[in-house]
């Protein structure tokens, strides 16, 4: 269902539950230990999640699983996509998701989760097709495609139940890269490992700080900023950063 290896500081999550990596509560379950895992590996400052599955980064839920449920059980596996949800937001590393194939309902809904998603141009979908069964989104889906896209873009897809590609993904704001599709995943592992050798507890207290301050008043966030970077200023990194910079050399953060 998952794998799991390390490139130093990088962590590496593959999907692999054929033939679509479709979910359902059991594959919450065990991404939700997964990441409990990861966030104790005080190694580790970034985490990729990609698919090993060519065609799709995951199709979302699991239909034949969902139709066969009580309401009951499925309210249940959306309640554990949602702690999967913030989990992703609590942690104290950078995830980004690497989107190389048909990225539907759940799905999007489980990359729009992460911190930073990137692409291959490749020819494949995203969607949040849940109108077309009479539904709506329910893991996050709804206010994370409003904050990256606007109302109106949100609610035009979200009505309307069709799908895009990658390049309009990356022309709405959905993702921040797109890479050709030749060498898309090569790309996107070197993009994770750069970031990766950034000072951790700095990208932690930055990721920290938008998740929790992008609601608030700019006073309120305006004083988040500040008592985070104020933690910041007697760390190791500071004091490397500082170095290589009067040194003119490249800083090897913890």
């Amino acid at each position: 269902m998952f794998e799991y290896s390390k490139n130093e500081r990088l962590g590496i999550i593959s999907l692999n539950k054929a033939p679509a990596n479709s979910y359902d509560i059991h594959f919450f379950k065990e991404f939700s230990k997964l990441l409990k895992g990861i966030e104790k590996d005080k190694t580790i400052a970034v985490v990729l999640i990609k698919s090993a599955i060519p065609k799709f980064f995951c199709a979302g839920a699991d239909i034949k699983v969902f139709s066969k449920n009580t309401p009951a059980q499925n309210q249940d596996m959306v309640v554990m996509a949602n702690k999967v949800a913030r989990k992703i937001a609590s942690s104290s590393k950078i995830i980004i998701a690497f989107l190389n194939g048909h990225t539907l309902g759940g799905g999007l809904e489980l990359a729009m989760a992460c911190d930073i998603r990137i692409a291959s141009n490749k020819p494949f979908l995203l969607g949040l097709p849940e109108v077309n069964l009479g539904l709506m989104p329910g893991n996050g889906g709804i206010p994370k495609l409003v904050q990256l896209v606007g109302s109106s873009r949100a609610l035009e897809l979200l009505v309307s139940g069709g799908t895009f590609s990658s390049t309009d993904a990356f022309n709405y704001g959905l993702v921040t890269h797109l890479f050709e599709e030749e060498d898309a995943e090569e790309k996107a592992l070197a993009y994770a490992k750069k970031i990766s050798l950034g000072p951790k507890k700095a990208m932690a207290a930055i990721k920290k700080t938008i998740r929790k301050g992008s609601g608030m008043r700019l006073k309120q966030f305006l004083n988040l900023e500040k008592r985070n970077v104020d933690k910041l200023y007697d760390t190791f990194d500071a004091k490397e950063g500082f170095q290589a910079f009067v040194e003119k050399r490249e800083p090897n953060f913890e």
